[in-house]
């Protein structure tokens, strides 16, 4: 009887229809196998299927084949495909990938794998491992890689390498790729050896279990350094065997895809050290399920699901007849292959893996992965990465026994920077060797941090010699904190400022000292003091209105002492003849000059003024004097024993407001930073004018910008740290002095890379050294018992000092003038009184000639002969004023005349 004549009601019509093909769903599913003998995989794919029991069953049809020869996958594709099965399930090798991505596409079978992931948009290909490719580029930013070496296998790093290479280009990155597949262990220990000399410390290392375990073991004994970083791009970092390799103590990071906390993950570990199937030719091997057994549980979990979800959907995939042929030509689809395809990516489930979901091209998608880091007891979570939100870090809390373990007893690389105090070579460094080459304020600050934790260290001085800052451009630190981020150092010392973008990439102790930006000037240059210093109280105006005065009033004095009678004295006159008496004036006009200089220079005179309007002159002169002199000796005090430095600026408003003084700070430094983020007008307004000045504003060093103030000659400041600037205060020349408060307030701290084990007890360190006094204690013994310039850094602002002989000098140049000048006066004087009375003494000896020849013609002729009294002159012949003439010119008058007389 044909269905349609059946004479059923038709409200059974559905039930029957539903009951029919219901019937129709086969209770048991073929299901194709290609593994590998003795695989771990394949031992999972058992032991997933004895695990289901849920209808329908899933029936497996293996085939151990090579999977790496073409020929042999061929065969056992084929081989399955006849057999009816509804999808297979296998590994495949780089050389058949190719193959059974043509078989799946040409015959509508799915293949679902835990192999390496390829870039295919063939839906029927099922991909259970993620991708790498985006987990660890978010990695490689997270740590600021952009120089490192690739080491890869050919079977799955090939596609991560080309997205490694194309970012490299656009980015600048240095990579250097290493094929693991062709290298032996003499060449791969070379290799390393060759890394270590380049130092090349950054390290990705791409390949399976089984070789990265290999890779590791040939590592281990090599030199491993603390400060090589490896990344390995493997999905079970928990499956490595690294119990030896942590001792090492290198930094090693990888992913983590099972999550091993999960209690259904561990229920089924559990059940997988249970499993005992007597058709396994092999026991279990492994203790747990790897990553790729995981991903095989999880793809038998996912088929049995969907056809589970065909069987409710009563989706009729039965295979009736012959299977067709695999390498017919055209090959035949199978028209069922499509239903079960869309079936398979539509699977969502929580499995040993996490969350599985296959995008449109049978790739893994909405995946998670979690970041691990071995530590000293272990490995641990760092954190995670999802498609969404990226890499998260959650490294937040670390045990502390884990901190101190294994920290004592080994060697780090302590980098640093010449910059005095903090470390300077010794003078006769060359006869040293190692850290004893170096002494300073962090020379001593690393060895006692070295004694209290008890490890060894060896300080290495930074290679750029700057202290750290990120590259615009190339997103690439440099300095110190370079060396930490990118592993080539364990720890810094040094006067390095704790700043919010190098405590996100390291990490920092507590400050070991406090400090701020400050203002470095040159100290105002003090005029040496002239010859004519005393001069200085009082300006050049006063002075000359000081001489326009004295020169009146000696000239008034004299002309009210000539016009007012009482200045004038009667004399009576020695001459008999004359009655008259002679009246005389003291004023004169020397006398007056005189006057007016001894009552201006306070020692007063012999003579003074009688009237009254002299008097009146005298005393407003007397009290001009007073003032004056009062003043000038008030002022000569100031001028002459306190030192009086005027700064040109005494704030950052100063600076900012001006142009005539360049300032700048040192180039790459915290310094820089401030100003560069800072949202105050003032600094706004000083970073605006350094960014854009010409020449550069910016130095390279400290010791630049010290040098460029003291040549400047005050035209240049310098912004820097104010512990450094009350330093070189201390330095000599004792040219420079800080102006002015701290513009913002920070602290130096000691830095170790980002998750290092020393980083708390260093930290405990520095907190202990500064409550015992020692951190005091060694910046009084660097900054000032070992100053150069005095206490209060040299020249004593308060302090007055004794006169010099340049102060006072000119006093002397005129005391010796005017002695000089008096002398040479004198002998003017008396050169014109000797030409004055020689001329007098003449004509009173021709005079005298004249007089006694008259006389003896008169004698002559009165007695004609000799005449006289015997022929001689009386002296009373002569004249009067003859006589009272000098006594040798009378001498010589007498002898003129005797031998006249003769």
């Amino acid at each position: 009887m044909r269905p349609q004549s059946c004479p059923l009601p038709s409200a059974l019509l559905p039930l029957l229809l539903g009951l029919c093909s219901g019937t129709s769903f086969p209770t048991n599913i073929n299901i194709g196998g290609l593994f590998p003998g003795d695989s771990h995989e394949y031992e999972v794919f058992r032991f997933a299927l004895a695990q289901n029991q849920d209808i329908p069953k899933l029936v497996p049809q293996v085939d151990m084949v090579d999977t790496s020869s073409s020929f042999a996958m061929t065969y056992a594709f084929c081989s399955q495909f006849s057999k009816g099965v509804y999808a297979i399930m296998g590994l495949y090798d780089r050389r058949t990938v190719n193959m059974l991505m043509s078989f799946c596409g040409s015959l509508h079978v799915c293949f679902v794998t835990p192999s390496f992931p390829v870039q295919t948009n063939n839906q029927f290909v099922l991909q259970l491992r993620p991708q790498l490719q985006e987990p660890l580029m978010a990695l490689l930013e997270h740590f600021y890689w952009t120089r490192f070496v690739y080491m890869y296998s050919s079977e799955s790093g090939l596609a991560v390498l080309q997205r490694i290479l194309d970012t490299a280009a656009e980015r600048s990155w240095q990579v250097t790729s290493v094929n693991l597949d062709s290298l032996t262990e003499p060449a791969f220990i070379k290799l390393l050896a060759d890394l270590d000399y380049k130092k090349d410390f950054q390290i990705i290392i791409d390949c399976e279990l089984k070789r990265l375990n290999y890779i590791l073991n040939l590592v281990k004994h090599s030199e491993t350094k603390p400060n090589y970083h490896y990344i390995l791009a493997n999905l079970g970092f928990l499956d490595l065997n690294v119990t030896e390799f942590q001792k090492l103590g290198p930094n090693v990071t990888g992913f983590q895809l099972v999550n091993r906390s999960d209690p259904a993950v561990q229920k089924i570990n559990q059940n997988w050290l249970d499993f005992d199937n007597k058709d396994l030719k092999v026991a279990p091997s492994w203790s747990s399920p790897g990553y790729t057994g995981a991903l095989t549980y999880d793809g038998v979990s996912v088929m049995a699901t969907a056809f589970q979800n065909l069987r409710r959907q009563r989706i009729d995939i039965s295979r009736r007849g012959n299977a067709g042929e695999c390498l017919a030509n055209p090959p035949a689809p199978w028209g069922q292959g499509i239903d079960i395809q869309r079936a398979l990516q539509q699977v969502r489930l929580e499995g040993l893996t996490g969350h599985v979901q296959f995008d449109e091209r049978g790739h893994r998608t909405n995946y998670t992965l979690t970041v691990m880091e071995l530590s000293h007891i272990g490995p641990r979570k760092i954190g995670f990465w999802n498609e969404k939100r990226g890499y998260v870090n959650t490294a937040i809390y670390r045990p502390m026994q884990e901190e101190f373990y294994n920290v004592q007893n080994k060697t780090y690389i302590v980098t640093t920077i010449l910059e005095a105090p903090y470390m300077m070579l010794k003078k006769n460094h060359e006869q040293f060797w190692g850290n004893d080459k170096y002494e300073g304020y962090c020379a001593e600050l690393a060895a006692e941090i070295a004694k209290h934790v008890g490890f060894t260290y060896r300080l290495e001085l930074v290679g750029d010699g700057k202290y750290g800052a990120r590259d615009a451009e190339t997103k690439m630190w440099n300095g110190m904190v370079g060396e930490l981020v990118y592993g080539k150092a364990d720890m810094a010392v040094a006067p390095l400022t704790i700043t919010l973008v190098r405590e996100q990439v390291i990490d920092f102790t507590k400050p070991f000292m406090s400090l701020g930006i400050s203002i470095m000037i040159k100290k105002p240059t003090k005029s040496k003091p002239g010859v004519f210093s005393f001069l200085d109280p009082l300006a050049y105006e006063i002075w000359m209105c000081i001489v326009f005065a004295y020169i009146g009033v000696s000239v008034v004095l004299f002309l009210v002492s000539r016009f007012s009678p009482y200045e004038w004295n009667g004399e009576e006159s020695d001459d008999e003849d004359e009655t008259t008496p002679e009246y005389t004036n003291d004023f004169g006009i020397f006398n007056s000059l005189w006057f007016s200089l001894g009552a201006f220079m306070q020692q007063g005179c012999d003579i003074s003024p009688r009237s009254l309007s002299g008097r009146i002159v005298g005393g407003v002169w007397w009290f001009f004097t007073l003032i004056i002199i009062s003043s000038y000796t008030a002022n000569l005090a100031a001028f002459l024993t306190v030192e009086r430095m005027v700064s040109p600026i005494e704030s950052a408003e100063d600076l900012a407001k001006q142009t005539e003084i360049a300032y700048g700070t040192l180039d790459g430094g915290s310094t820089k930073e401030f100003f560069r983020r800072s949202k105050i007008a003032v600094f706004e307004k000083m970073w605006s004018y350094m960014r854009s000045a010409d020449p550069s504003v910016f130095v390279k060093s400290t010791s630049e910008g010290m040098i460029r103030v003291r040549k400047s000659k005050g035209k240049y400041a310098y912004l820097l740290e104010s512990s450094m600037n009350e330093y070189i205060e201390q330095r000599k020349p004792c040219d420079t002095m800080k102006v002015g408060g701290n513009l913002d307030s920070k602290g130096y701290g000691v830095a170790t890379p980002k998750g290092s084990p020393l980083r708390n007890p260093v930290n405990l360190a520095v907190l202990k050294l500064n409550e015992q006094g020692l951190l005091d204690k060694l910046k009084n013994r660097w900054w000032y018992d070992k100053g150069e310039c005095g206490t209060g850094g040299g020249d004593s602002k308060d302090k007055t000092s004794a006169l010099s002989l340049s102060n006072v000098a000119g006093v002397f140049y005129i005391l010796i003038g005017g002695l000089g000048l008096a002398m040479l006066v004198a002998l003017v004087e008396f050169c014109y009184k000797s030409r004055i009375e020689s001329r007098r003494m003449k004509d009173l000896k021709n005079s005298a000639v004249v007089t006694q020849h008259v006389a003896k013609i008169s004698s002559v002729r009165a007695d004609g002969g000799l005449g006289g009294e015997n022929g001689r002159v009386v002296a009373h012949d002569f004249p009067k004023a003859g006589a009272q003439g000098l006594p040798c010119m009378s001498k010589a008058a007498g002898l003129g005349l005797s031998s006249t007389g003769m």
